[in-house]
């Protein structure tokens, strides 16, 4: 049986936490990296060497490798001496390889042999771009790290260069893919940023894939505060310029109150689901009541096993039904 050919986009804790539960399952995956971050040891790196975001890449490389909890130990250690003061092992590693290479994608290809790494982690340029941010008052704001603090809405993003055309394997994977997912992870710095390089973005028109949007369960200040799961998806849209999404999923549970305390506090909600919405554009609107995990800090997110199993089962069954009409 020919495996599923996957390609999963997005970055930061979301794509990784996919990325973690697909792995068991017999697909061939391909992750398309965000490289825009400009916080932390990641930013320090981008101004000391010129080189693309190494963090989320080192996120998704340890989610996907083999020895991953090891892996992830190490990858998140982090330095307390002089000039490497912050640093984590893990993007020490990439700007090393980086140095080595001369070449960002060859150099997460080739750490990827090392760290036995399943599938492809790509970063979805080659380059070292600036995420920009164009807000509703009409207000340009620079810096992935500094444009969720503005508070201010989201009307569109821009990738600095504009003219960015995008890693070349990223989208001979969006062409070979049967599905493409996005998400779940933050919808205008870690998914919105991968389809902004115009080779990409024609890639992502074109591709004959079905594809799959994830839906964070809750709102995301400085991100998506009152924004709908049909609001999430109408701004992918108007970034990728064409109506692609075929399947929408998202939890539907009800937590306690003790269970979204962290939450309430801040003024934040889960993220509605508008289905009459999502319908009238023709998705398919997936619920389940069993995706997400409270954790012992009241941090809400996606339970990875049970994600990946319910992401898996979708494609079977599309796959299944494909095979039984032709």
């Amino acid at each position: 049986m020919k495996k599923i050919k996957v390609v999963l986009v997005g970055g930061g804790t979301g794509l990784s936490v996919l990325a973690r539960g697909l792995k068991q399952y017999p697909i061939d995956i391909s992750a398309i990296v965000t490289v825009a971050d400009d916080g932390g040891s990641t930013g320090l790196i981008r101004e000391q060497i010129d080189m693309p975001a190494p963090g989320d890449i080192r996120n998704v490389l340890s989610a996907l490798s083999e020895s991953e909890e090891t892996l992830e130990n190490l990858f998140k250690f982090r330095f307390n001496k002089n000039e490497i003061n912050g640093h984590s092992l893990g993007n020490l590693m990439i700007a090393a390889m980086f140095d080595m290479t001369k070449d960002f994608s060859l150099a997460i290809k080739q750490l990827s042999k090392i760290l036995n790494v399943r599938g492809e982690v790509i970063p979805s340029t080659n380059e070292s771009p600036k995420l920009a941010a164009v807000m509703d008052d009409d207000s340009i704001y620079v810096g992935e790290s500094y444009i969720p603090k503005v508070g201010k809405n989201i009307k569109k993003l821009l990738l600095l260069p504009m003219d960015l055309e995008g890693s070349r394997q990223a989208v001979e994977a969006i062409e070979a893919a049967d599905y493409i997912i996005f998400g779940p992870g933050s919808l205008f710095t870690s998914i919105i940023p991968n389809v902004l390089p115009t080779a990409l973005k024609g890639a992502f028109q074109n591709a004959a894939a079905k594809k799959i949007y994830i839906c964070n369960i809750m709102e995301q200040p400085g991100e998506t505060m009152g924004m709908s799961a049909c609001d999430h998806v109408d701004a992918l849209h108007a970034h990728v310029e064409k109506e692609i999404i075929d399947f929408l999923i998202m939890s539907q549970l009800e937590l306690t109150e003790d269970e979204t305390a962290r939450y309430t506090a801040e003024g934040i909600d889960f993220v509605e689901c508008d289905s009459e919405n999502i319908k009238r554009r023709g998705i398919k609107l997936h619920t389940n009541t069993e995706l997400v995990h409270v954790n012992e800090e009241g941090i809400i997110h996606h339970n990875s096993e049970v994600l990946a199993k319910y992401v898996y089962d979708l494609m079977l069954d599309e796959m299944d039904a494909l095979t039984y009409k032709g």
